[in-house]
């Protein structure tokens, strides 16, 4: 089965349809799969519903998608530094299913593992618990979450070989590898492409049975808050 594409279209041919439910990797500006989130902003698919740690920052990552009026949805855990985002979803046009970040982690991870729900002590008591399932384990009470079943994963991995197996590098790993999981079909954008059998098996963070098509391309690594001291007076 060939795996790799030459650009960001050509990998998500035939894929994209209005209504999907995406899940996307990354963390902050961490590991975001850019050049497929600017596809699916070429695209013009619409009333999208994304499962993601947060929606990128006004202009870059998911924020292009909320600037275009394409998602619909977002399943989220956080969702500050993104001022597009707080219109919309305060003027009403974006729902917005808040996640506790764990929670969200162990949805997509559930779902590639093919579990359809779990129960969590997390968000007990709160605005998270509100319609869902409540069952005592032990004398504590505890709510029903459900796995993420994805139409599409999109993801960013620092190297790949053209079976599709993974590596993430160092804190880029964060979400990428429950949310390459849970997807129907995984489209992974990487830095590079390897030959096969040049991976250390053991090095592998996430094997190719979960990939389905891959590209490389150049990335822009941004720093989502920079913070540094002043200089010292000589």
């Amino acid at each position: 089965m060939q795996k790799v594409y030459d650009t960001a279209d050509a990998a998500l041919e035939g894929i994209l349809k209005d209504g999907m439910l995406i899940a996307a990797g990354g963390f902050g500006l961490c590991g975001i799969p850019e050049l497929l989130i600017d596809a699916i902003v070429k695209s013009g698919v619409k009333d999208l519903t994304v499962a993601s740690n947060n929606a990128g920052v006004d202009g870059f990552g998911l924020g292009k998608l909320l600037d275009t009026r394409q998602v619909k949805k977002m399943m989220s855990s956080y969702v500050g530094e993104n001022a597009e985002f707080m219109r919309q979803y305060l003027s009403g046009e974006l729902e917005l299913e808040f996640n506790p970040q764990g929670t969200l982690a162990e949805r997509m991870r559930a779902g590639g593992a093919g579990i359809p729900g779990f129960y969590t002590k997390t968000g007990v008591g709160t605005v998270i618990a509100e319609g869902k399932e409540h069952k005592d384990f032990g004398g504590e009470t505890y709510i029903m979450e459900e796995g993420i079943f994805a139409d599409l994963s999109i993801v960013k991995a620092w190297k790949a070989d053209d079976t599709g197996n993974l590596v993430f590098r160092k804190t880029a790993r964060n979400f990428n590898p429950p949310a390459a999981m849970c997807g129907k079909i995984c489209v992974v954008e990487v830095e590079e492409i390897v030959p096969r059998g040049s991976l250390d098996p053991d090095h592998i963070h996430l094997p190719g049975i979960y990939v389905h098509r891959i590209i490389q391309g150049e990335h822009e690594k941004r720093i989502e808050q920079r913070t540094t001291r002043k200089r010292e007076e000589a």
